[in-house]
Parts: C-alpha cells; structure tokens; sequence
C-alpha cells in the first residue's frame, strides 16, 4: 500500500485572524519599550519577556485549562508562533517547552508531573532542553546509549548527551534514555522518556562554544543522577514512539522556514518600489517558495488541531523548509545588485546585518531537529521505499 501526502489547503477562522493583531499590537509595544529588536538574532533569552507572554495565555495555550492552558486551536497557536518569530521576538526561554515538552507531558506525563509543571510552563516560568544526541551516536537517536537503571523508588542516570541547545539556561531536559538492550526485530525497544530536573546531583553542564563566540550548545554528564519514579514518561523501553511523536511537534514549525526570513525582508526593502526585472523575477521566485512553504506548514498545524500525528508530512515541511532557508542568504547575495545599481549604498547596515546573521546560521539548519538524511529515511519509509 502507497502513502499518499496530504497538505490539505487551511483557512485560518476569524478567532485566529483577531489574535494575529492582538499579538502584533503587544509585540509593537515590546519593541517599543525596548524590550528588544527586530534586528536582532533570532531566539534570544528573555524570561520577563516569557512570563508576559505566559500572562496573556499565549504558552501552552491548546492545553487544557485544569493544567493552565487556554484550550484554543492550534491554528490560533500557530498564528502567535509565527508573529513572534518573524518579529525575532525573544522567546526562547519558553520556545521549546511550548512546542514539544509540554505537549509530550501532557500526553504521557504523570498525573503528578502534570499537575506541577504543566502551570509552571503555561505561566512561562520553565525553559526546558531535550536530550537526545550522544556523543558516540551521530544523528541515530536510536543508538543512545546512556542507561538509566532501576533503582529504589527511581532511576539512577549514567552518561552524556551532546549538543544539548540551551542546557545551560533550562531548569528540565526530557532526555530519551536507554533502560534496556535493543531486540533483533526492533532495534528501536529499550528506550525510555524521562523528564530531569537540571539542578539534580550528579549532573554537570559544559559548555560548547561555537565559532562565532556564543554559547549555545552544551554537553550534560550524568553520574548516579537520581530520577524520582514519578519523572517516567510513558511507558518503559518503548519511547521510540512517544520520541517520534515529539519530533512532528518540532519539525512542521514556522521556525523550520522562517529563520533567515529576514534576509529577504531587507532585500525587498532595499529593492524599493521599481526594481530591475531581474531583481524583481528573483524577490518573486522566493517570495512563492516561501508562501508554498508556509502553506505546507500550516496544513501541518491544521492535522495536528484535527488530533492527528503527521510525522512524513512534518519530515517533508522541515526538509524542504530548511534547505530553502539555508539557500536562501546565498541567493539574497547573488540578485542584490552591486554599488551604484538600483540599490542603496551596499554598505546599508540594515541590509548587511541581516545577511551576515543569515549567511552564519544557516550551516546548521539542516542539521538541528533531524538532519536531511534522517528526514528522508522517514519520508521513504512513509512513502514505503524502505
């Protein structure tokens, strides 16, 4: 039997429409009060900004209300990432809660996990990290290998992640653990969710320092970490599945086509009102990439709202998404005529920043949340060629 995409077309409804200029009225009265820019780099840290953002309901916000949520759609959800990110808001201390840790709490959390953590997130309070990539495993999440093992009344955790994107800063992980060996009919049994509190004994967080200077990444140690019986998520050695469900929530995002965004924004502002045709027929055949893109993502967001896991489609959407993104700086260079064309002044520093900041991002964009190969293996076994 074939698999057949579906990207079905989705209107957003008027609640969503509204929302959309609620969040573009609060987010001009941020940048106002010089919260922060839209110049800036995408991403940054900023938990006053997140607890405000947990005020208006906007974290959590397709959650139940019992546990802090705001049972709105996921179209109206997606309508509040998207504004945030193209406005380069700083939400990061709450983004990856938001999108992939709470929603996996929610669906197989403890009741008592649940209770507690759920507000916290909801009200912007926690910033979160995910543990999958080791050190001796590459991209194979399913080649992990450091072991939590059964102990009296939890688990006690040996072993690294690497790579691990704000560890530094988060106050949980929701690390994918080994708690037994593999079988020969699924390599993927013997895996485990269990969420980690950051501040536990026996963990230590180093930093990875990358080119530019920043730190970002992080390699976390465990040694005798003692997990509660209550921080197992789901059921023990199958969170192969529960994983594969965490990773449609990250991968069919807007951040997975909007992230050099504003190199293209500055392009067409440069170009002005009359640019030359062949500037004009480059803007065009990007500006439709985009919107195809966009479209692709939101039907995403529109299947999850309909309770469905797309986890192909949302492979599909984050591999087209960030090889054109990734292109994208490359392309911004090329059609941007040279000193003395239509242009401004090559050295407009708003058009300059926006590049630089593109051009070094984009290296890693298809790597983070799954490189393209692992991505078109699930494609291919979605389609099934494999």
């Amino acid at each position: 039997m074939t698999y057949n995409f579906r990207f079905d077309p989705v209107e957003l409804p008027p609640e969503a429409k509204e929302l959309r200029q609620e969040v573009r009225a609060f987010l001009r009265r941020e940048i106002e009060a010089g919260t922060f820019s839209p110049d800036g780099g995408k991403g940054s840290f900023s938990r006053e900004f997140s607890r405000r953002v947990g005020a208006k309901g906007w974290i959590g916000m397709t959650w139940p209300k019992k546990y802090g949520g705001q049972e709105r759609s996921q179209l109206e959800r997606y309508v509040v990432i998207e504004e945030m990110l193209a406005a380069r808001a700083p939400t990061r201390a709450h983004s990856t809660a938001d999108r992939q840790s709470g929603p996996v709490i929610l669906r197989y959390g403890q009741e008592e996990v649940k209770q507690k953590v759920l507000p916290q997130i909801a009200r912007g309070e926690l910033c979160f990290c995910i543990g999958l990539s080791e050190p001796n495993s590459g991209s194979d999440v399913f080649a992990a290998s450091t072991r939590a093992a059964k102990t009296n009344g939890g688990w006690l955790v040996n072993g690294r992640k690497i790579w691990t994107s704000n560890a530094h800063q988060a106050d949980y992980m929701i690390a994918l653990l080994r708690t037994s060996s593999p079988t020969e009919e699924n390599r993927r049994h013997g895996l485990t969710q269990f969420l980690i509190d950051m501040k536990t004994p026996g963990i230590t967080t180093r930093p990875i320092i990358n080119l530019t200077g920043s730190h970002d990444f992080n390699e976390v140690v465990f040694d005798d970490a003692f997990l509660p019986g209550s921080h197992l998520i789901g059921e023990v050695d199958m969170a192969w599945k529960q994983a594969t469900d965490e990773l449609a929530y990250e991968r069919s995002g807007p951040d997975r086509w909007i992230e050099t965004f504003p190199a293209l924004v500055e392009l067409v502002r440069v170009a002005g009102e009359e640019p030359g045709e062949r500037l004009a027929e480059g803007i065009g055949r990007e500006v439709a990439h985009l919107a195809t893109l966009r479209r692709m993502s939101l039907s995403v967001a529109g299947m999850l709202q309909a309770g469905k896991t797309p986890m192909v489609e949302a492979a599909v959407v984050k591999d087209l998404g960030t090889n054109f993104e990734q292109a994208l700086p490359d392309k911004v260079r090329l059609l941007a005529p040279q000193h003395g064309d239509s242009l401004p002044d090559s050295n407009d520093d708003r058009f300059e920043q926006a590049l630089r900041y593109a051009t070094l991002i984009a290296p890693k964009l298809t790597i983070q949340g799954g490189t393209r190969e692992v991505l078109r293996s699930i494609i291919a076994r979605g389609l099934r060629l494999r």
